[in-house]
C-alpha cells in the first residue's frame, strides 16, 4: 500500500507554502475539461514497485478508459455510489488506518503548454480540492501528495514541465487519514471537484499580499496595512481615494492611511480596487475597510453591535455536489438577502473562493470555518481523538494555516472558526494561536471550547430559550452547559453566539419567533445561524425512471443517516420552504408594529437608515382591498433618516384617505370584517432583488364580522338538539341539497361527492415529531410521561402511534332528526385501546346554506399530546377543478409556532401547489384562521365560535398515506382524489431534529373543541 495511505503528515515535502487567493495578470492555464478515468475499489500498489505506477508515463494508452469532467466527483458521474453519513465514519474507527476496500481513481490528461510560459520564472500546478488524497505525476515524474479535500495544494513543476504536450495523471484515493479529519454533516463524495490549473509565476513577480484594511469610526478614516513577499519595488494604488505608494524595499513598506472612506459592512458593502505591482506582475484586490472587535462582552463591527443572523451554508448542488457553478451560487446568495439573511457560517469547510468575493459584494458577515471534524470519534468516547494526538498536529496546524493563508483578503469575514465537533485539546489550542498570532484583528470561534480556553467567543448548539436565558442574563438560573463556575464566568464574559439552532429539517423549524426576541432581549446576544440553508438532496431516478432527490439509503450505503441531510430552509430543487419566509418575517431589519392606526417603525439594521424603502398601508374588507396609500418615511429620525436602533410612530389617520377610508369602515362593522396591512418596500433595484421587494409586513385586525349561527342557545358538547334556528320548506330545501347515508354521514353537497365527516387526530409525522432531539417538554410532568424521562424520552410520532392515532375506526353510535336537520354521533377508537373521542355532528338547514356544528371530547387515559384536532372529508371524484381559492390565512402554510410569515387575504393556488414537497413525504399545507374556501363545486365558510376558526389541509393524500411514505414518488396514485382536513386545531413544530420540542405554549393537549362550518 501507498505509505502516504497510513501517515498522519498532511501532505509530501513538495508542497508550496500557502498563500492568498489573488487575481493576478500573470498567465494562468485551466486544465479543466474530460479527462481519461479509470476506478479501482481497492487502494492499488505501484504496479511497477518504483512508486511511479504506469498509468502515470506518457506513452500509457488510456483509450480503453472512461471519460470524466474535470471538476467532479466520480460517484456522481456514473463511479460508484455517494454515502451520506452525519457522524459515523463509513470505515471502521481504527486510525489512521483506512480499508483496503478504499475505492480510487485514475484520472489522466494530456495538455498542450504554449510557447514562452512561465519562462524565466516557475510553473505551478495548482489544485483547488480533492477529496481526501491525491497523488501527482507530471511526465512521469513524481510531483507529490497531498490532502485536505477543501483546500488548495500547489507544487512547483517547473523543472518537469516541457513545451508542447504534457501528461497530468492523479490518483485519487477515497479514503485516507485525513478523512477522520473531515466526518462533516454532508456527502462523502470523492474526486477532483475544484479547478486544476498551471499558473505562471514571474520572476520578478508578487509570491503573496496579505491586506488587512481598518476603519476607524471616530475618524472615518481608513487605513491598509499590506503583507507583501517578492519581488520588490512593490507599488500600490487605490485610484478612487488618490492612494499612490511605492517601497523600494520590504523595510519600507508602511500601513497607508487613506483618508476618509465609506466603511463595509453587509448592508453597505462599499468595495474599493486596490491594485498592488511588482516589477514582472500585478495583482487586483477589492478591499472594504472595517474594523471588528470585542468590546465589553459585544461582538462589534465599525463600532456599533453587531447582531447575525445567519445562516449555516454546506457546497452542495443537486445535481454536481461540491462543484462550484456560479450562477448557482449566485441565486442561492440573493435568495439569502431578499429572505433578510445576513450571514453565512461556511459550515465546515471554506468554500469556492468565488464564493467569498461574491459574499464581500453583495455583502454578508462571514464566519469561515477551516476543514476539520472528527465527529465520529464521539462514538467512542473521543478515544484517540486527533484534536488532542501529538501525531496529528502537524495535518490541524496545516488546515488552520491554508484556511487563513488562503481567504485573509476577504472583508466578509469577520471570524475564523477552527472546525467543527472535533472534541478539544491540545492542537486545537494551538490552532487558535496560531491564528491570534497571524491574523489579530479577527476573533476565533470554537464551539468546542466549551470552557472558554482558546477562543473569543462563546458559542452553543441548539439551547433551549431556558439555557439562553441562563447564559445572558445577569442573574444565571443553571449551570453553564459542560464548563465550572471558573469556566463558566470567563464564559458569560465573552459574546454568545448560536452558531447552531433551528434545525430546518422537513417542516419546520418552530420558534423562530421565540429565539429571535431573546436576541433583542440580551445585549451579548449576537444572534446566530440556522441549521442549514439548502437541502442536500442528489438528483437521482429509480427503476421505473421516477426522478426525485435521492438522501442517506437511496445509494445502497452499508452506514448512512437517511434523511438527516434534508435539512435546509431550501428544497434540494431550490424551492424556498416556508420556514424562509418566516425567518424573513422574524429578521426583518425594519420591524413594523399596528395598533389600530397608529403605525411603529424600529429600525433594526446594523449601519443603514430606512431613506431606501418605501412604505404602502391598505384597508382591506373582507379580505379585498377597499382603500390604500403610500407612507413618507423620509425625515422620520431626529437627525433625518431613522438611524439604526431608533423607532419612530405614525399616525395613519394623517393620510385623509386613510382616515376617510376608517370612518367607512366605523360604519360598516357589524357586516363586514376589517384589516390594515402595512408593508415596507425597497424603493430602487438592488444587486439582490427589484424594486418593489418586500422588506417587511405588518397587519393588525380592525374589526370582525361574525357570520349567524344557525344554532342558537348553549347545548353541552353532546347534548340534545338545541331547538330554534330555521325551519319549514326553505330549510328543508336548502337540505335537501344534500345527500345523507343511512347512518347519517354526508354523501353528497350540490352533486359534489363528498365523504364524511369522520373525526381525524392524525396527521404525517414531521421530521421534527419522529425525532427524539433533545427530550421533550412532553414528558417532563411524571404523571404525564408514563416512566420515561427526557434521556430516553420517545418522539411524539411514537407516543402517538402507540396511541393508535393513526389508526382511528369509527362507530355511528346514533343519527336522529332534529328541527332542520339531523344529529349524528360517531365514537372514535383506536383498535386495542379503550380511549377516544365522541363526536357530534350536527346538520342544519338555513337560509345562507347547509350548516354543520362539530363537538369533539376526548374520553378516557390520554398520555400524550395530539397532533391535530379536525375533521375529514374525502372527496372521491375531486370537485371539478385544479385550483382553490381561500380567504384566511396565507399564501404558505403555518402553525401554532411558526407563523408570523402569514395574514389575512384571498388568495388562490394550484391544488398540488398547497403541499410543500419535502423531501419525505409529512405533514404540510395546514392554513389556519379560515373564513371562506371555494372548490369548484364546493363552497365552505365557517362561523367563529368560541373555540375560533378551523383551518384547512388540501390534500391528493391522506395523513396515514403520507406517513407510510419515505419518498414522494412512493405514494399511491391519487388519481382526482382529495382530502379536505378541517382543523380546529394543530400541534406545534419545534426543532427536535436537533434541538428542543415543541414549547408548551405550542402543545395540543387532548381536549374538548367545538366549531361551526357552512356549506353554501
Amino acid at each position: 500500500m501507498d505509505p502516504s495511505l497510513e501517515s498522519t503528515s498532511p501532505g509530501s515535502s513538495t508542497r508550496l507554502p500557502p498563500r492568498a487567493f489573488l487575481r493576478t495578470d500573470a498567465p494562468v492555464l485551466a486544465l479543466g475539461g474530460s479527462w481519461a478515468f479509470r476506478l479501482h475499489e481497492h487502494s492499488p500498489g505501484d504496479e511497477d514497485g518504483e512508486g511511479i505506477p504506469p498509468f502515470a508515463e506518457p506513452s500509457f494508452d488510456d483509450g480503453s478508459w472512461e471519460r470524466l469532467l474535470v471538476p467532479g466527483h466520480w460517484v456522481l458521474q456514473g463511479h460508484g455510489s455517494p454515502i451520506y453519513t452525519n457522524i459515523a465514519y463509513p470505515f471502521p474507527l481504527d486510525p489512521p488506518h483506512v480499508p483496503d476496500e478504499n475505492p480510487t481513481g485514475d484520472h489522466r490528461v494530456t495538455f498542450e503548454v504554449p510557447d514562452g510560459f512561465a519562462r524565466g520564472g516557475r510553473a505551478v500546478l495548482r489544485f483547488d480540492g480533492v477529496e481526501s488524497h491525491a497523488r501527482v505525476w507530471l511526465n512521469g515524474r513524481p510531483v507529490g501528495w497531498f490532502t485536505g479535500s477543501r483546500l488548495p495544494t500547489e507544487f512547483d513543476v517547473t523543472a518537469v514541465l516541457r513545451p508542447g504536450a504534457n501528461v497530468l495523471a492523479v490518483r485519487v484515493s477515497q479514503w485516507s487519514p485525513a478523512s477522520y479529519l473531515e466526518d462533516q454533516d454532508q456527502w462523502w463524495l470523492p474526486g477532483i471537484f475544484r479547478d486544476v490549473s498551471l499558473v505562471s509565476r514571474p520572476r520578478n513577480g508578487l509570491e503573496d499580499v496579505r491586506a488587512y484594511a481598518d476603519y476607524d469610526r471616530s475618524t472615518g478614516g481608513g487605513r491598509l496595512d499590506l503583507a507583501v513577499s517578492g519581488a520588490f519595488p512593490v507599488t500600490v494604488e487605490i485610484p478612487e481615494l488618490g492612494t499612490h505608494a511605492t517601497w523600494e524595499t520590504p523595510a519600507e513598506a508602511r500601513p497607508l492611511d487613506v483618508g476618509p472612506v465609506d466603511p463595509w459592512s453587509a448592508e453597505s458593502p462599499r468595495l474599493y480596487d486596490v491594485t498592488v505591482s511588482s516589477p514582472g506582475e500585478q495583482a487586483r484586490l477589492r478591499v472594504g475597510f472595517r474594523r471588528i472587535e470585542i468590546v465589553a462582552g459585544r461582538l462589534v463591527a465599525n463600532g456599533r453591535p453587531l447582531t447575525l443572523r445567519g445562516v449555516n451554508r454546506h457546497e452542495t448542488n443537486p445535481d454536481l455536489g461540491r462543484v462550484f457553478d456560479e450562477d448557482f451560487v449566485m441565486k442561492d446568495l440573493c435568495l439569502m438577502k431578499r429572505h433578510n439573511i445576513n450571514a453565512i457560517r461556511t459550515c465546515h469547510q471554506p468554500p469556492h473562493p468565488r464564493t467569498l468575493e461574491l459574499a464581500d459584494e453583495l455583502g454578508f458577515w462571514v464566519v469561515l470555518e477551516c476543514d476539520l471534524e472528527t465527529h465520529g470519534f464521539s462514538e467512542n468516547d473521543w478515544s484517540g481523538n486527533p484534536g488532542d494526538d501529538p501525531a496529528w498536529r502537524d495535518a490541524l496546524l496545516d488546515r488552520i494555516a491554508r484556511t487563513v493563508r488562503r481567504d485573509v483578503n476577504h472583508p466578509s469575514i469577520i471570524m475564523w472558526s477552527l472546525g467543527n465537533e472535533s472534541g478539544t485539546g491540545r492542537n486545537l489550542a494551538e490552532m487558535a494561536d496560531w491564528v491570534h498570532r497571524n491574523d489579530p484583528t479577527r476573533p476565533v470561534h470554537y464551539e468546542g471550547d466549551r470552557g472558554g480556553a482558546y477562543t473569543d467567543v462563546y458559542s452553543r448548539m441548539y439551547p433551549t430559550l431556558e439555557e439562553i436565558t441562563s447564559i445572558c442574563a445577569d442573574t444565571p438560573t443553571m449551570p453553564l452547559h459542560e464548563a465550572g463556575p471558573a469556566e463558566g464566568a470567563r464564559q458569560r464574559a465573552k459574546p454568545f453566539i448560536l452558531c447552531e439552532y433551528g434545525h430546518a429539517m422537513g417542516n419546520g423549524p418552530g420558534s423562530l419567533a421565540d429565539y429571535e426576541e431573546l436576541t433583542d432581549r440580551f445585549e451579548r446576544h449576537c444572534g446566530g445561524f440556522i441549521w442549514e440553508w439548502r437541502d442536500h438532496g442528489l438528483r437521482t431516478r429509480d427503476d421505473q425512471g421516477h426522478e426525485y432527490f435521492g438522501f442517506g439509503g437511496d445509494f445502497g450505503e452499508v452506514l448512512h443517516d437517511g434523511s438527516f441531510i434534508m435539512d435546509g430552509l431550501v428544497l434540494s430543487d431550490g424551492t424556498p420552504s416556508p420556514a424562509l419566509a418566516e425567518l424573513a418575517a422574524v429578521w426583518a431589519p425594519v420591524r413594523l408594529t399596528l395598533d389600530g392606526a397608529r403605525l411603529t417603525v424600529a429600525n433594526r439594521r446594523h449601519d443603514g437608515g430606512i431613506g431606501d424603502l418605501l412604505a404602502h398601508w391598505a384597508l382591506q374588507r373582507d379580505g379585498l382591498e377597499a382603500a390604500s396609500g403610500d407612507i413618507d418615511l423620509a425625515g422620520r429620525g431626529p437627525a433625518g433618516d431613522l438611524a439604526p436602533g431608533q423607532t419612530t410612530e405614525i399616525d395613519l389617520t394623517s393620510d385623509p384617505a386613510c382616515a376617510e377610508a376608517l370612518d367607512a369602515m366605523s360604519g360598516d362593522r357589524p357586516t363586514a370584517e376589517w384589516h390594515l396591512l402595512v408593508e415596507a418596500r425597497l424603493a430602487d433595484a438592488v444587486l439582490w432583488a427589484p424594486a418593489g421587494h418586500v422588506v417587511a409586513r405588518a397587519q393588525a385586525a380592525l374589526a370582525e364580522r361574525r357570520p349567524p349561527s344557525a344554532f342558537t342557545g348553549s347545548p353541552g358538547l353532546l347534548g340534545g338538539d338545541e331547538g330554534g334556528g330555521e325551519t319549514g320548506e326553505d330549510a328543508a330545501g336548502v337540505l335537501a341539497r344534500a345527500v345523507f347515508s343511512d347512518t347519517g354521514s354526508l354523501l353528497s353537497w350540490r352533486g359534489v361527492r363528498v365523504v364524511g365527516p369522520t373525526a381525524e387526530l392524525w396527521r404525517a409525522p414531521t421530521e421534527n415529531d419522529r425525532a427524539t432531539g433533545q427530550g421533550s417538554y412532553e414528558l417532563t410532568d411524571p404523571a404525564l410521561s408514563d416512566g420515561r424521562g427526557d434521556e430516553d424520552a420517545a418522539s411524539s410520532a411514537q407516543l402517538w402511534r402507540e396511541a393508535g392515532l393513526d389508526r382511528l375506526m369509527h362507530r355511528v353510535v346514533s343519527r336522529q332528526p332534529a328541527s332542520g336537520g339531523l344529529v349524528q354521533r360517531v365514537r372514535s377508537m383506536p383498535a386495542g385501546q379503550s380511549h377516544g373521542v365522541d363526536s357530534t355532528f350536527r346538520w342544519r338547514g338555513a337560509s345562507d346554506g347547509l350548516h354543520l356544528r362539530v363537538s369533539v371530547r376526548p374520553f378516557g387515559r390520554w398520555t400524550c399530546t395530539w397532533p391535530r384536532l379536525g375533521i375529514r372529508f374525502d372527496l372521491p371524484e375531486g370537485a371539478g377543478t385544479e385550483t382553490v381559492s381561500w380567504w384566511g390565512t396565507g399564501p404558505s402554510e403555518s402553525y401554532p409556532d411558526s407563523c408570523d410569515a402569514t395574514w389575512v387575504g384571498r388568495f388562490s393556488s394550484d391544488i398540488d401547489a398547497l403541499a410543500v414537497a419535502y423531501a419525505r413525504p409529512q405533514e404540510t399545507g395546514f392554513r389556519p384562521g379560515l373564513r371562506e374556501l371555494r372548490l369548484g363545486g364546493l363552497d365552505l365558510a365557517t362561523v367563529e365560535g368560541v373555540d375560533g376558526r378551523p383551518g384547512f389541509q388540501l390534500l391528493r393524500h391522506s395523513p396515514q398515506e403520507l406517513s407510510r411514505a419515505d419518498h414522494a414518488h412512493e405514494l399511491p396514485d391519487p388519481g382526482r382524489r382529495l382530502c379536505l382536513v378541517l382543523d380546529i386545531a394543530q400541534h406545534g413544530l419545534g426543532s427536535r431534529t436537533c434541538g428542543p420540542d415543541v414549547l408548551p405554549r405550542y402543545a395540543l393537549w387532548p381536549r374538548a373543541a367545538s366549531w361551526e362550518i357552512v356549506l353554501r
